[in-house]
């Protein structure tokens, strides 16, 4: 099909198109309104060993795994509602924390995610000091070539609101329905390809070029 009938096409039916878009982006972003409101808070603690040894370096990078491991337990999750003072139960910490241990980066990211910004702001402040303050009573019992040196990169000074996002979820929804309201035109100027209107369908469909063609009843009328 040449871009020109594309162009009548698009012309003729494209309504649809921005109809469709229009409904669908309108439905997403008013649906985005009505999800409750969840706030992101992120916190960094490196994790280094105290001198570069290749072995104590490797040992390292395979605690990690063993610290988030003790980060995601019932225990942890009761220390911090009693140092931050929470009105939650350590199953409900748990279902908001997640723990991701970056052994390249010698990092470990601790996110909470909840209805309220501070208590976010508040559950990983209080769960990354907990485990430095953990790890550094560890280091006392150990000697001072063997310690893992834990410690915050950077107190996080927010939380950004995680979901929803009306705007991107309007932009997603208008998008989706431009699709599908492309697919609806082109299906509609299929189905009607079947039919012959003009002299044009007729060669298309017969293959043998149009002589002459009999007047309708109306152009008949308007004549006479």
């Amino acid at each position: 099909m040449e871009l020109k009938v594309y162009w009548q096409i698009i012309k003729k039916r494209g309504w649809i198109i921005l109809l469709a878009a229009l409904i669908t982006g309108a439905a997403a972003y008013g649906f985005s309104g009505l999800q409750k409101k969840v706030y992101r808070a992120r916190i960094l603690v490196s994790v280094r060993p105290a001198r570069a040894d290749f072995g104590l370096t490797s040992s390292t990078k395979d605690l990690l795994r063993n610290f988030q491991t003790n980060l995601l337990t019932h225990t942890m999750a009761d220390k911090v509602i009693r140092r931050a003072q929470l009105d939650m139960n350590s199953y409900e910490i748990l279902s908001e924390i997640e723990v991701n241990p970056e052994p390249d980066r010698f990092v470990m990211e601790i996110v909470a995610k909840d209805a309220d910004a501070q208590t976010a702001l508040d559950i990983v402040k209080n769960m990354a000091q907990i485990f430095v303050d953990e790890q550094e009573a560890w280091n006392q019992k150990q000697d001072k070539r063997d310690r893992i040196d834990a410690w915050i990169v950077d107190d996080p000074m927010d939380a950004p609101l995680w979901r929803p996002k009306p705007k991107m979820n309007g932009v997603a929804g208008a998008i989706l329905g431009a699709l599908i309201g492309a697919l609806i035109l082109f299906a509609l100027e299929w189905a009607e390809s079947a039919y012959i209107r003009t002299s044009d369908d007729m060669e298309r469909v017969a293959g043998v070029r149009v002589l002459g063609a009999i007047p309708s009843h109306k152009t008949r009328s308007r004549k006479s």
